[in-house]
C-alpha cells in the first residue's frame, strides 16, 4: 500500500523498534499409565453416558480452526495480498493522532487530523485539533505529514516493498505474541538504500497477514539523524491490511532525541470494485 510505506517516516525521523518477547514453549504432556480395573471403570462410565444420550441437550459443534500455514506459504500469501492491495484499494479515510516529543527540551505536541487517500497519488490531511508546543507542531509534525504527502506523490512503493527483489528473508520461528501465533522473518536488505529496513517482520501464522515490523533503516535519510529505530503495528480491515500504530525514535543533531507516535483509527476503505460500481451507477 503506497501511503503507509515505512519510507515516509524515514524522511523525517524513522521509527523505534518494540521488543517482542518470546513465549515459553508449552510443557510436554506425559501419558498416565492406567490399570485394567481403571480401564474397565472408564468403559462402564462411557457406556452409561452413551445409553442416556437421548436425554442430553444437543451438542454444539466446535468452531472450525484454520491450520497453521508453513512459513513459505505465509510469506507468499502476504506478498500476494500486498500486491493486490496496491491496485485494489482505491481510497480510504481515517483519523490520525500524531504525538511528537523532544525530551531534551521538554517540548511536545499532539495533532489530530483526518487523512484522505485517493489512488494513486493523492493524500490530504485536514486539521481537527492540536495541543502542545508550536515548535513541535511546525518543525516535527507538519514536516512529517508533508514528507508523507511527497512520498505518495512520488509513488515509488515498489522499490520499498517487502519482496524478494528488495530483501533476503530468513525464517526465525514461531512466536506467541498477545495470544496470536506469528511467523517471524529476519529482513536483510539487498542494498544499502534509504527506505529499506533491516529488522524483523511478523506474519499471522493462520492468515499470512502482516501484524508487526521493527528494525533500523538500511541507510539513514540524513547526516543529521542517528540511532533511528522503527516499529509499526498493522490490522486487517476487510481484504486490506493497514497501519494502526507507528512508533519512532531518533537522535537529531539539532534538537536531540525525538519520539513520534502515530495512531490511526476509524478507517473507511473503498475497494476498486466499489468505486467502479458507483461510477457506473449500479450501486
Amino acid at each position: 500500500m503506497r501511503s503507509y510505506s515505512v519510507v515516509l517516516v524515514f524522511v523525517l525521523l524513522s521509527l523505534s523498534g518494540l521488543f517482542l518477547g518470546q513465549a515459553p514453549s508449552p510443557a510436554a504432556l506425559v501419558p498416565e499409565v492406567l490399570s485394567s480395573d481403571d480401564m474397565a471403570a472408564m468403559n462402564g462410565a462411557l457406556n452409561s453416558i452413551l445409553s442416556s444420550e437421548d436425554s442430553l441437550p444437543p451438542r454444539l459443534m466446535p468452531p472450525a480452526v484454520l491450520p497453521v500455514m508453513s512459513p513459505e506459504l505465509a510469506l507468499l500469501t502476504y506478498q500476494s495480498r500486498a500486491a493486490q492491495q496496491a491496485t485494489g484499494l482505491t481510497s480510504y479515510t481515517s483519523t490520525s493522532v500524531i504525538h511528537a516529543e523532544l525530551p531534551e527540551s521538554k517540548q511536545q505536541g499532539e495533532y489530530e487530523v483526518t487523512r484522505q487517500y485517493s489512488a494513486p497519488k493523492s493524500l490530504l490531511f485536514t486539521a481537527l485539533h492540536f495541543t502542545g508546543d508550536t515548535f513541535v507542531k511546525g518543525n516535527v509534525i507538519a514536516r512529517l505529514m508533508q514528507s508523507e504527502v511527497e512520498h505518495v506523490q512520488k509513488d515509488d512503493s515498489s522499490s520499498m516493498a517487502f519482496t524478494a527483489a528488495n530483501y533476503k528473508f530468513s525464517y526465525k520461528g514461531l512466536q506467541s505474541v498477545g495470544g496470536r501465533t506469528l511467523h517471524e522473518f529476519q529482513l536483510k536488505p539487498r542494498r544499502r538504500r534509504v527506505g529499506l529496513l533491516k529488522g524483523n517482520l511478523y506474519l499471522d501464522a493462520y492468515t499470512g497477514s502482516l501484524v508487526h515490523l521493527e528494525g533500523v533503516p538500511a541507510k539513514s535519510p540524513s547526516v543529521f539523524l542517528s540511532k533511528i529505530r522503527v516499529s509499526q503495528d498493522f490490522a486487517d480491515f476487510g481484504p486490506f491490511t493497514l497501519p494502526v500504530h507507528l512508533h519512532s525514535e531518533a537522535k537529531a543533531s539539532i534538537v536531540g532525541r525525538a519520539i513520534v507516535d502515530v495512531y490511526q483509527r476509524d478507517y473507511q476503505v473503498m475497494p476498486a470494485a466499489t468505486q467502479t460500481a458507483r461510477a457506473a451507477g449500479t450501486e
